[in-house]
């Protein structure tokens, strides 16, 4: 028994001791082509524990409890040691490492470093050894900033702002100009005629890092011109991670306010979607009598009894906002040596916005030359609410064998946004009447999307392919939109055609994606140095259907001035029209032809690059680009005068070459020149005969079939210098170069309220940046976790005005007044004439405490081009300034608190007419207001 006892204890203790063991793990890159590093060298100092990278640069170390200096080298490559790597039991670090080739020598040249749990230096390193002109934000960056999603910390990129909080834009220029994608992979977000997806649905703590891309390469996607944003997730966790988050937040202008607008809606909606409470209670096809067929309509009471009889907005009192998260990963060994990991995000984010005394106008200039004070088409104010539900599920599963990688990703992103507005309405030139309107919305947006994609390489890795499929099903539906107009009259209220009948909308929007791609790449010798030869394919295929199913409440034998301005009594049992009484409120259906469309768009691309270098310090990547681009059209206009069958309204296959050339004065210092040619295609939606209205404010989108695509010619220049911890300063400047540049503009001048898409002859834009990250070390070592990050863009935009009969220059001339000169150019729609972002931040890893303060503007931009009559619109600039502080708890630090206070300036949304003599409007005008926020996560 004794002997069993001593087994059994002897067993225990060995498994408890194996057990008390670390990893020390990471990836090799490789400095000279920014790839990873196979089948590297990896060696603990002083001991025969040892490694070798795989194929992907990935190794792993297991060690026992204790400080390491560990090497790292490759033949050709200079080695590197890094000291004081710390390892703990059952804990991993991860030591990522960038090796650059030696300089004309084999001879073995050790540099020492400290290791740094800091990832920011992974991504200056990628930054620094890119072939395009880059910039990245790392995990450990987003986390400095407080920010719980990519969108509140992309702004500390260089050239990026974000709209909406939630909407990048690259260098200034608009959605049209900036692209996003997921792993590499396009991917629509909740809005499919944006170009980008918005950021703020990806969680950071799933994330590897995100790169923002500035400088076309053959391998990339040729529509955009402003910048790729790519969001890049974690595939393999170096170890398990659990983590939970939430938080809460509240706005005193916004939250607990018991004049809150809202209506009453299903009983899903804190889910993101609808219960069907709001789906058309009637068939799509259903013919409506009217009240005079009296052949028909005896079906005509049921209908109108059928729909909700809500149509009055009502007080509430408004909630603060919350979100939640949850994310795990972990990987395992499966067999020898095939590894299989795991990641999945949970996130979920109520968010409740309340904009009391928010304006809407729509204005225009006198016929008369020698006024300058502009004319109120209409002017709305009152109260604005909204409550938007936002949730997101992300798993990813990924397998590595010795040569491949297989990788797929699952998202779901599910958007539901109730609205709410009661506002009164003036109008002076199209009918002079005042009027109060109610209006009730609800907005369901669903994104699904399967990404499968697969990594393998040669024995010896010089030869790799990559393929990837990523299927995206985006569904848009607006479910029983609700205005009703009441005109105030002199003794009440009362409905009729001069202010328009009560409306209902029902908008369904389905595309389908469908992208796959292959690229191989091939490292040989050219001039005795590595070079890398790129080449591969892409197909990619969308398909939308969008319908509108548009119905009004009218009246028969009924005075509407008994309703006594209630919207609720219009529906009410006892005022329905019935064939028995022939009086009362019936439903009217007023379908148009150019509510719907069916549309198609491909594209087929092949491309071609060359990775070399002419010397030891330069080094060059020439490539070309072809695209074959088609889109069809079905649908017709509401006269019958244009009528599309599948009809191919683009046709295009266009080459899109690219130059990246950079000389590297040193190892820290780079100068890069770099010419790409890219493009911007009009989306679905304006290349189209469609008629959209915003029953809020009155704003109606027509569609234009006769757009052709954008070309722009994009010139580069950047200096950059590297430094030790995470510290740089860039320099750059660019011009590009736009033929027939897309803008949003007023439709003409009897319709102020409409707007649409128009191509411009051509456009220029010249910009310069500034980026520096600097910790104040240099003035004591004490001030070493203090850094300031500072990045500037001042950008001069000019575009030539369509000039002809009709066209813009002439009708500006035409109206122009007394005094007033007018040129034949002006700012590019979308365009900022500077950025800038600054922060201000101090990190102490070993205590855990963090805070920081972050300012952000974006310059007065051009939002809506004026024609004719028609004033231009200007988005004035928000001063943005943020605080955040946060502090770890535990001896391992697992338990974090931060609060946020956000728009600490109290500064407001506006957009203003603007007018010559300094006349200005407004346009739009929101409060903001200051907001904060607590918010506490657990990682395990």
């Amino acid at each position: 028994m004794l002997k069993k006892i001593l087994l059994a204890t002897t067993l225990v203790l060995g498994q408890w001791c194996l057990a008390q063991t670390g990893t020390i793990t990471g990836k090799m890159m490789d400095g000279e082509f920014n790839d990873v590093l196979p089948f590297a060298n990896v060696l603990i100092k002083g001991t025969t524990i040892g490694a070798s990278s795989d194929f992907d640069g990935a190794y792993s170390l297991e060690v026992e409890p204790g400080t390491y200096t560990v090497s790292f080298s490759y033949l050709g490559y200079t080695s590197k040691e890094v000291t004081g790597v710390e390892v703990k039991a059952n804990e991993t670090v991860e030591v990522n490492i960038t090796l650059e080739p030696a300089s004309s020598q084999l001879d073995e040249v050790v540099v020492t470093t400290t290791v740094r749990k800091n990832t920011e230096a992974s991504v200056l390193n990628l930054q620094k050894n890119s072939v395009t002109l880059m910039d990245g934000l790392s995990l450990e960056a987003i986390k400095t900033t407080g920010a719980s999603n990519i969108a509140s910390a992309v702004k500390r990129v260089p050239g990026v702002s974000v709209q909406e909080g939630k909407y990048v834009y690259v260098r200034g220029l608009g959605d049209r100009y900036t692209k996003s994608i997921l792993n590499g992979m396009d991917i629509p977000g909740l809005d499919p005629d944006k170009n980008t997806v918005q950021m703020d649905i990806f969680p950071t703590n799933i994330l590897e890092n995100v790169i923002v891309l500035k400088s076309a390469a053959a391998e990339m996607p040729a529509d955009f011109t402003g910048g790729v944003v790519n969001i890049v997730t974690k595939d393999f966790p170096t170890q398990k991670q659990m983590s939970f988050s939430a938080s809460i937040g509240y706005n005193p202008g916004m939250h607990f306010q018991d004049n809150y607008v809202s209506y009453e809606g299903g009983g899903t909606d804190f889910l993101g979607f609808d219960d069907g409470t709001r789906d058309l209670p009637i068939s799509k096809s259903t013919d409506i009598p009217s009240p005079s067929n009296s052949a028909e309509n005896g079906t005509l009471e049921g209908i109108t009894r059928a729909f909700d009889k809500t149509l009055a907005t009502e007080r509430q009192n408004s909630k603060p906002d919350f979100s939640l998260g949850f994310s795990y990963g972990n990987q395992f060994d499966v067999g020898e040596d095939n590894k299989l990991g795991f990641i999945a995000s949970l996130d979920y984010k109520n968010t409740t916005t309340f904009y009391e005394g928010f304006e809407n106008g729509i204005y225009q200039k006198s016929p008369d030359s020698d006024v300058n004070e502009l004319r109120f088409d209409r002017i709305q104010q009152g109260d604005l609410g909204s409550n938007n539900v936002l949730a997101s599920a992300l798993a990813g599963l990924s397998y590595k064998t010795g040569k491949s990688k297989y990788r797929l990703n699952l998202l779901h992103i599910q958007n539901g946004e109730t609205k709410a507005a009661l506002y009164n309405q003036e109008t002076q030139l199209s009918n002079n009447i005042d009027v109060v309107k109610d209006n009730l919305e609800y907005y369901q947006r669903s994104v699904t999307n399967v990404l499968l994609s697969g990594k393998h390489t040669s024995e010896d890795a010089s030869f790799t392919t990559e393929w990837s499929l990523s299927p995206t099903l985006a569904k848009v539906e607006d479910k029983d939109v609700r205005l009703t107009t009441f005109i105030i009259d002199p003794d009440g209220f009362s409905i009729s055609s001069d202010a328009g009948f009560p409306q209902r909308l029902w908008r369904d929007l389905e595309e389908v994606n469908a992208v796959g791609k292959v690229d191989f790449s091939k490292s040989y010798e050219l001039f005795g140095n590595k070079s890398l030869l790129k080449f591969g394919g892409l197909y990619s295929y969308k398909q939308r259907e969008y319908e509108i199913q548009n119905y009004n409440i009218a009246f028969r034998n009924f005075t509407t001035a008994d309703l006594n301005g209630d919207p609720d009594a219009i529906l009410a049992d006892e005022n329905i029209w019935t064939l028995d009484n022939n009086s009362g409120s019936y439903i009217r259906g007023n379908f148009q032809p150019a509510n719907s469309y069916d549309s198609e768009q491909n594209t087929i691309a092949a491309y071609l690059s060359n990775e070399f270098k002419f010397s030891e310090k330069f080094r060059a990547i020439l490539g070309v680009r072809a695209e074959q681009f088609t889109t069809y059209f079905t649908g017709q206009n509401n006269t019958g005068t244009e009528v599309f069958d599948n009809e191919k309204t683009i046709d295009e296959l266009d080459f899109f070459p690219s130059a990246n050339l950079i000389y590297g004065f040193k190892e820290n210092m780079n100068f890069r020149v770099s010419y790409s040619k890219t493009t911007a295609r009009p989306s679905f939606k304006e290349l189209s005969v469609v008629q959209i209205t915003d029953l809020l404010t009155g704003r109606i989108f027509i569609g234009n079939p006769d757009l052709v695509p954008t070309y722009i010619d994009n010139f580069d220049f950047r200096f950059e210098i590297f430094g030790n911890q995470a510290q740089m300063v860039a320099l750059s400047s660019f011009y590009k170069k736009f033929t027939d540049p897309i803008e949003i503009v007023a439709y003409s001048n009897v319709a102020p309220n409409q707007i649409t898409p128009r191509n411009a002859p051509s456009a220029d834009v010249f910009g310069v940046e500034l980026e520096a990250r600097k910790n104040f070390g240099f003035v004591s070592e004490g001030l070493s976790d203090l850094s300031l990050n500072l990045n500037v863009s001042i950008i001069d935009s000019k575009i030539e005005m369509a000039k002809g009969e009709d066209q813009e220059y002439e009708t500006r001339q035409i109206f122009a007044r007394d005094g007033e000169t007018i040129d034949d150019t002006r700012q590019l729609q979308g365009q900022s004439p500077y950025l800038i972002n600054v922060g201000l931040n101090y990190d102490n890893r070993e205590s855990g405490f963090e805070t920081g303060l972050f300012y952000n503007v974006q310059g007065k931009t051009l939002e809506i081009i004026g024609f004719g009559q028609n004033a231009d619109v200007f988005i004035q600039p928000f001063n943005s300034l943020n605080f955040n502080i946060s502090k770890t708890f535990g001896e391992e630090q697992r338990s974090k608190v931060s609060f946020k206070a956000n728009n600490i300036l109290n500064d407001d949304r506006e957009s203003l007419y603007e007018s010559f003599g300094g006349i200005t409007n407004r346009s739009s005008f929101r409060e903001p207001g200051m907001s904060f926020s607590l918010g506490y996560s657990l990682s395990f």
